[in-house]
C-alpha cells in the first residue's frame, strides 16, 4: 500500500493529498471503480449530489470492509439547491444516498454568482459543521471575489477550495490567495482531462528524464505544489499508476519548464458564468 501523505485543514482535519475522483462515473458502476482504489490503497474518495453516483460510492465503501473513519469522504451541495434554507434537506439526502451519519467534507459545489445565494449558503454550512455531521466545509471553484465576500460578509473562511487546476491553468494569484489565508488548495482535473496536455512536448521530455509517465509528472507537480488532488480513471492499472508518484522528485527547472504551459485554457465552466 502506498504511504500517501496528508494535508492538514484549518479545523484540524487531515486530507489525503491524493484522493480518487467519481465525476461522470454512472451510478452503476461507480462501486465496481470506488471498491478497486480502496483495494489500491486509496482512503479519500470525491463524489457530488450533480455527479448521480452517491449511492454506488457509499455502497463501495460500505462493502470495502474498512472502517468509516479510515476513509475520507467528499461530496458536494446540487449547484441547483443554493440557499440556507435547502441546505438541510439536501445535505440529509445526500447523506441518505451515501448511506453514512457523516461526511469528512461537505462543499458548496459552484458559487453561481448570477444568483446570489452562495453567501447566505456558506452560513448554513456552519451549522452542520458545528453539529459533527460534516467534519469540514469548504467550496468548489470560488474565485478571489467570491471568497473575500465569504471572509468579510460571514467571517469563516472555507477550509479548502476545489478548482480547476493543471500546468495550462495554474492559477497562481488563487493559489497565493488561499495561501495567505490558509485555505487549502484541491485540484480538479489535475491532468486537463487527459487531453492535449499529456502529449505536450516538454511534459513528456520531463516525464522520459524521470522515468515516469507524463500523468506521473502532472501529479507529482500538485503534490509539490502543496495541492491536494483527486485523479479519476476507472481502469485499475491507471489508477495504480496514479498512486505511483512518490519515488521521484521534479527539480526547479521542471517546474520552471511546466511553467511555460500557461495557456489559461479550462477544460470546465468558468466560476464567473456558471
Amino acid at each position: 500500500m502506498p504511504d500517501i501523505p496528508s494535508v492538514r485543514l484549518a479545523g484540524g482535519t487531515s486530507i489525503p493529498q491524493v484522493g480518487f475522483g467519481v465525476f461522470k462515473v454512472p451510478d452503476d458502476e461507480v462501486s465496481r471503480a470506488v471498491l478497486k482504489a480502496l483495494e489500491l490503497g486509496y482512503r479519500h474518495v470525491d463524489t457530488a449530489a450533480v455527479y448521480g453516483n452517491e449511492r454506488g460510492t457509499g455502497a463501495a465503501i460500505r462493502e470495502s470492509g474498512l472502517a468509516r473513519e479510515d476513509i475520507f469522504l467528499t461530496t458536494k451541495l446540487h449547484p441547483e439547491h443554493l440557499g440556507a434554507a435547502n441546505v438541510p434537506d439536501q445535505f440529509d439526502a445526500s447523506l441518505e444516498r451515501l448511506g453514512v451519519d457523516f461526511v469528512d467534507l461537505f462543499l458548496i459545489h459552484w458559487p453561481v454568482p448570477s444568483k446570489d445565494l452562495y453567501v447566505e449558503t456558506w452560513e448554513a454550512l456552519q451549522g452542520l459543521k458545528q453539529a459533527g455531521r460534516a467534519r469540514e466545509v469548504g467550496v468548489s471553484n470560488f474565485q478571489i471575489p467570491h471568497l473575500e465576500r465569504l471572509r468579510e460578509e460571514v467571517g469563516v473562511i472555507p477550509a479548502i477550495n476545489q478548482i480547476e487546476l493543471h500546468p495550462y491553468l495554474p492559477q497562481a494569484d488563487l493559489r497565493a490567495y488561499h495561501k495567505e489565508h490558509g485555505i487549502v488548495t484541491q485540484a480538479w482535473s489535475p491532468l486537463a482531462k487527459g487531453g492535449d496536455l499529456l502529449s505536450e512536448p516538454v511534459l513528456v521530455e520531463i516525464a522520459g528524464k524521470h522515468e515516469h509517465t507524463p500523468a506521473q509528472v502532472l501529479l507529482r507537480w500538485h503534490l509539490q505544489l502543496g495541492n491536494v488532488v483527486i485523479p479519476k480513471s476507472v481502469t485499475p492499472a491507471r489508477m495504480a499508476e496514479n498512486l505511483d508518484i512518490f519515488g521521484f522528485e521534479l527539480s526547479p527547472q521542471d517546474f520552471t519548464d511546466l511553467a511555460t504551459l500557461n495557456n489559461g485554457h479550462r477544460t470546465g465552466s468558468n466560476p464567473d458564468s456558471m
